[in-house]
């Protein structure tokens, strides 16, 4: 049976809700979308990879699922604030925001140029903080809400070849503790998951090699490999009225890898 048929946890407080998922269309991206979804959600999301963006939503809504789907470059802050603005026109005032995209494009130090250090900083964190700004005035009127945004274990335990992905990466752990400081008065929680080694296609065809199979089977404690879905079923709970009391904190997922 696909992770995604098997029966998870029902969270009634997620029914209805509008939430906006970065990154939306494939990976972890397309697993929480679904999930979202499946809670009765009213889900928007965005991409850039817009074929596999559109045939999702086509999928999802052909199962009577509530999608909408917008074309987006996160790198560019005005489209941003214009996608999250179509998503709620469509939708209406959105209270759980899923900062999910991301790009752990490989780079070699002696090369990154600093055009190239901007651009995998917009990619990897300056997104995550003006979604946040754009819905913070949704969620103060709704009287709360719920942010979570995606890190990553790579900083964690050193992984060289991508320092600029790991800076990104573990300013946002930085970034949630502040926003959870900020927004705390309004009712709104803020959290992050750091994912680990979660084996989406992109991960299979370009990183996994055998001897980097091997090294994950011997670092982390579940010897085998963890799912996108795993990771939105993590997501749902935080997004949910079961963590109510959560916010300020970083929930890693990696298999006890970290």
């Amino acid at each position: 049976m696909p992770a995604s048929a098997a029966p998870i946890a029902s969270y009634p407080s997620l029914r209805g809700k509008s939430v906006l998922i970065t990154g939306g269309g494939s990976g972890i991206g397309a697993a929480l979308t679904r999930r979202f979804a499946e809670q009765g959600c009213k889900v928007g999301f965005l991409d850039i990879a817009e074929a596999p963006s559109r045939q999702l939503m086509a999928e999802l809504r052909a199962a009577g699922l509530d999608v909408h789907f917008e074309f987006c470059d996160l790198r560019d802050i005005a489209a941003l604030k214009a996608a999250i603005a179509a998503v709620r026109a469509v939708q209406g005032p959105i209270t759980i925001l899923i900062n999910n995209a991301a790009h752990d494009e490989r780079h070699v130090t002696p090369d990154v140029t600093e055009a190239y250090f901007d651009e995998r900083i917009a990619v990897n964190l300056k997104h995550q903080f003006f979604a946040a700004q754009a819905v913070l005035p949704d969620m103060q009127q709704a009287g709360g809400g719920s942010i979570v945004n995606f890190g990553s274990t790579s900083w964690m335990i050193g992984q060289g070849g991508m320092a600029v992905y790991t800076a990104a990466k573990s300013a946002i752990l930085g970034l949630t503790r502040s926003l959870a400081r900020d927004f705390g008065a309004f009712n709104i929680r803020v959290n992050a998951i750091a994912p680990g080694w979660i084996m989406t296609e992109r991960q299979k065809t370009l990183w996994l090699t055998p001897a980097s199979e091997a090294e994950l089977m011997q670092r982390q404690c579940l010897k085998r490999p963890l799912q996108p879905d795993e990771i939105a079923r993590a997501t749902l709970f935080f997004a949910s009225d079961e963590a109510s009391a959560c916010t300020n904190q970083q929930y890693v997922v990696d298999g006890g890898w970290v």
